[in-house]
Protein backbone atom coordinates (compact mmCIF):
# COMPACT_ATOMS: atom_id res chain seq x y z
CA UNK A 1 0.00 0.00 0.00
CA UNK A 2 2.79 2.37 0.82
CA UNK A 3 4.15 1.73 -2.70
CA UNK A 4 0.81 2.80 -4.15
CA UNK A 5 0.98 6.08 -2.24
CA UNK A 6 4.51 6.76 -3.48
CA UNK A 7 3.55 5.86 -7.05
CA UNK A 8 0.45 8.08 -6.87
CA UNK A 9 2.55 10.99 -5.58
CA UNK A 10 5.13 10.46 -8.31
CA UNK A 11 2.39 10.19 -10.87
CA UNK A 12 0.86 13.50 -9.76
CA UNK A 13 4.29 15.15 -9.80
CA UNK A 14 5.07 13.81 -13.29
CA UNK A 15 1.65 14.82 -14.64
CA UNK A 16 2.02 18.32 -13.16
CA UNK A 17 5.60 18.69 -14.41
CA UNK A 18 4.65 17.47 -17.88
CA UNK A 19 1.66 19.84 -17.96
CA UNK A 20 3.84 22.82 -17.02
CA UNK A 21 6.46 21.94 -19.64
CA UNK A 22 3.72 21.32 -22.25
CA UNK A 23 2.05 24.66 -21.45
CA UNK A 24 5.38 26.48 -21.72
CA UNK A 25 6.03 24.79 -25.07
CA UNK A 26 2.56 25.76 -26.32
CA UNK A 27 3.12 29.39 -25.33
CA UNK A 28 6.57 29.31 -26.93
CA UNK A 29 5.08 28.01 -30.17
CA UNK A 30 2.11 30.41 -30.09
CA UNK A 31 4.18 33.60 -29.79
CA UNK A 32 5.93 33.29 -33.18
CA UNK A 33 2.70 32.05 -34.75
CA UNK A 34 0.68 35.05 -33.54
CA UNK A 35 3.63 37.34 -34.37
CA UNK A 36 3.51 36.15 -37.97
CA UNK A 37 0.08 37.79 -38.32
CA UNK A 38 1.65 41.26 -38.01
CA UNK A 39 3.49 42.85 -40.95
CA UNK A 40 7.27 42.83 -40.85
CA UNK A 41 9.32 46.00 -40.52
CA UNK A 42 10.19 45.67 -44.22
CA UNK A 43 6.49 45.41 -45.15
CA UNK A 44 5.66 48.43 -43.00
CA UNK A 45 8.46 50.42 -44.61
CA UNK A 46 7.26 49.47 -48.09
CA UNK A 47 3.98 51.32 -47.53
CA UNK A 48 5.37 54.12 -45.38
CA UNK A 49 5.55 57.73 -46.59
CA UNK A 50 8.88 58.76 -48.13
CA UNK A 51 10.53 62.18 -47.73
CA UNK A 52 12.39 63.51 -50.75
CA UNK A 53 14.47 66.68 -51.03
CA UNK A 54 13.88 68.15 -54.49
CA UNK A 55 16.02 71.25 -53.94
CA UNK A 56 19.00 69.87 -55.88
CA UNK A 57 17.10 68.86 -59.04
CA UNK A 58 18.29 71.10 -61.87
CA UNK A 59 15.70 72.59 -64.28
CA UNK A 60 14.87 70.05 -66.98
CA UNK A 61 16.27 67.16 -64.91
CA UNK A 62 14.67 64.26 -63.10
CA UNK A 63 15.41 62.10 -60.06
CA UNK A 64 13.83 58.76 -59.14
CA UNK A 65 12.60 57.91 -55.64
CA UNK A 66 11.05 54.66 -54.45
CA UNK A 67 7.66 54.44 -52.75
CA UNK A 68 5.77 51.19 -52.08
CA UNK A 69 8.32 49.33 -54.19
CA UNK A 70 7.54 51.51 -57.23
CA UNK A 71 9.70 54.12 -58.95
CA UNK A 72 8.47 57.69 -58.59
CA UNK A 73 9.76 60.11 -61.22
CA UNK A 74 10.32 63.63 -59.85
CA UNK A 75 11.09 66.30 -62.43
CA UNK A 76 11.79 70.03 -62.28
CA UNK A 77 10.12 71.55 -65.34
CA UNK A 78 11.19 74.75 -67.06
CA UNK A 79 8.93 77.50 -68.44
CA UNK A 80 9.59 76.11 -71.94
CA UNK A 81 8.47 72.63 -70.90
CA UNK A 82 5.31 74.03 -69.28
CA UNK A 83 4.61 76.03 -72.46
CA UNK A 84 4.89 72.88 -74.59
CA UNK A 85 2.27 71.10 -72.45
CA UNK A 86 -0.46 73.42 -73.74
CA UNK A 87 0.85 73.21 -77.31
CA UNK A 88 0.32 69.45 -77.67
CA UNK A 89 -3.05 68.98 -75.95
CA UNK A 90 -4.83 67.98 -79.18
CA UNK A 91 -2.43 65.04 -79.56
CA UNK A 92 -3.26 63.61 -76.11
CA UNK A 93 -5.83 60.97 -75.22
CA UNK A 94 -6.77 62.56 -71.87
CA UNK A 95 -5.38 66.11 -71.83
CA UNK A 96 -7.63 67.17 -68.93
CA UNK A 97 -6.79 64.03 -66.89
CA UNK A 98 -10.42 63.05 -66.40
CA UNK A 99 -9.69 59.30 -66.35
CA UNK A 100 -6.35 59.57 -64.56
CA UNK A 101 -5.29 58.21 -61.20
CA UNK A 102 -4.26 61.35 -59.37
CA UNK A 103 -5.20 63.32 -56.25
CA UNK A 104 -7.96 65.89 -56.63
CA UNK A 105 -5.66 68.68 -55.40
CA UNK A 106 -3.28 68.54 -58.39
CA UNK A 107 -3.92 70.68 -61.45
CA UNK A 108 -5.41 68.42 -64.15
CA UNK A 109 -3.27 69.87 -66.95
CA UNK A 110 0.13 70.25 -65.26
CA UNK A 111 -0.73 67.30 -62.94
CA UNK A 112 1.12 68.88 -60.05
CA UNK A 113 0.70 71.06 -56.97
CA UNK A 114 3.51 73.40 -58.05
CA UNK A 115 3.71 73.64 -61.87
CA UNK A 116 7.50 73.26 -61.95
CA UNK A 117 7.63 70.03 -59.87
CA UNK A 118 6.13 66.86 -61.36
CA UNK A 119 5.70 63.54 -59.52
CA UNK A 120 4.64 60.41 -61.41
CA UNK A 121 4.55 56.70 -60.65
CA UNK A 122 7.07 55.48 -63.22
CA UNK A 123 5.19 52.43 -64.49
CA UNK A 124 3.54 52.34 -67.90
CA UNK A 125 -0.23 51.98 -67.66
CA UNK A 126 -0.16 49.35 -70.40
CA UNK A 127 1.77 46.45 -68.83
CA UNK A 128 3.84 48.09 -66.09
CA UNK A 129 7.19 48.59 -67.84
CA UNK A 130 9.33 51.56 -66.75
CA UNK A 131 9.18 54.36 -69.34
CA UNK A 132 12.41 56.10 -70.32
CA UNK A 133 12.87 59.80 -69.54
CA UNK A 134 13.27 61.51 -72.93
CA UNK A 135 13.29 65.29 -72.31
CA UNK A 136 15.04 66.22 -75.56
CA UNK A 137 13.06 67.95 -78.31
CA UNK A 138 12.72 66.33 -81.77
CA UNK A 139 15.18 63.42 -81.40
CA UNK A 140 15.68 61.37 -84.57
CA UNK A 141 14.08 58.22 -83.12
CA UNK A 142 10.93 59.94 -81.77
CA UNK A 143 10.23 62.42 -84.56
CA UNK A 144 10.24 66.16 -85.13
CA UNK A 145 6.95 66.67 -83.23
CA UNK A 146 8.36 65.24 -79.99
CA UNK A 147 8.66 68.01 -77.37
CA UNK A 148 9.99 65.82 -74.56
CA UNK A 149 8.31 63.21 -72.44
CA UNK A 150 8.40 59.55 -71.48
CA UNK A 151 8.75 56.67 -73.92
CA UNK A 152 7.97 53.08 -72.94
CA UNK A 153 10.51 50.79 -74.63
CA UNK A 154 8.34 47.69 -74.17
CA UNK A 155 5.46 48.55 -76.51
CA UNK A 156 6.09 52.14 -77.62
CA UNK A 157 3.64 54.13 -75.49
CA UNK A 158 4.39 57.84 -75.34
CA UNK A 159 3.62 60.34 -72.58
CA UNK A 160 4.26 64.07 -72.34
CA UNK A 161 6.15 65.78 -69.51
CA UNK A 162 2.96 65.83 -67.42
CA UNK A 163 2.64 62.05 -67.78
CA UNK A 164 -0.35 62.37 -70.13
CA UNK A 165 -0.58 59.63 -72.75
CA UNK A 166 -0.71 60.42 -76.45
CA UNK A 167 -3.63 59.21 -78.58
CA UNK A 168 -3.55 55.75 -80.20
CA UNK A 169 -1.00 54.26 -77.81
CA UNK A 170 -1.04 50.80 -76.18
CA UNK A 171 -1.24 52.53 -72.76
CA UNK A 172 -4.86 53.36 -71.91
CA UNK A 173 -4.29 55.96 -69.17
CA UNK A 174 -1.99 58.76 -68.07
CA UNK A 175 0.81 57.87 -65.66
CA UNK A 176 -0.50 57.98 -62.06
CA UNK A 177 0.36 60.85 -59.72
CA UNK A 178 1.02 59.58 -56.19
CA UNK A 179 -0.46 61.31 -53.15
CA UNK A 180 2.04 63.87 -51.86
CA UNK A 181 2.46 67.05 -49.90
CA UNK A 182 5.13 69.67 -49.35
CA UNK A 183 6.71 69.66 -45.89
CA UNK A 184 8.78 72.70 -46.90
CA UNK A 185 9.74 74.46 -50.14
CA UNK A 186 12.18 71.66 -51.03
CA UNK A 187 10.92 68.61 -49.12
CA UNK A 188 8.06 66.50 -50.46
CA UNK A 189 6.42 63.65 -48.56
CA UNK A 190 5.23 60.96 -50.98
CA UNK A 191 2.36 58.89 -49.63
CA UNK A 192 0.68 61.63 -47.58
CA UNK A 193 -2.21 63.56 -49.11
CA UNK A 194 -1.90 67.33 -49.03
CA UNK A 195 -5.32 67.60 -47.38
CA UNK A 196 -4.31 65.21 -44.53
CA UNK A 197 -0.96 66.87 -43.86
CA UNK A 198 -2.40 69.98 -42.20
Amino acid sequence: MSNDGVNAGRRRFLVAATSVVGAAGAVGAAIPFVGSWYPSAKAKAAGAPVKVNVGKIEPGQQMVAEWRGQPVFIMRRTEAILGNLARIEEQLADADSRKSVQPAYVDPKTRSIKPEILLLVGLCTHLGCAPSFRPEVAPADLGENWVGGYFCPCHGSRYDLAGRVYKSQPAPLNLPVPPHTYESADVIIIGVDQEQAG
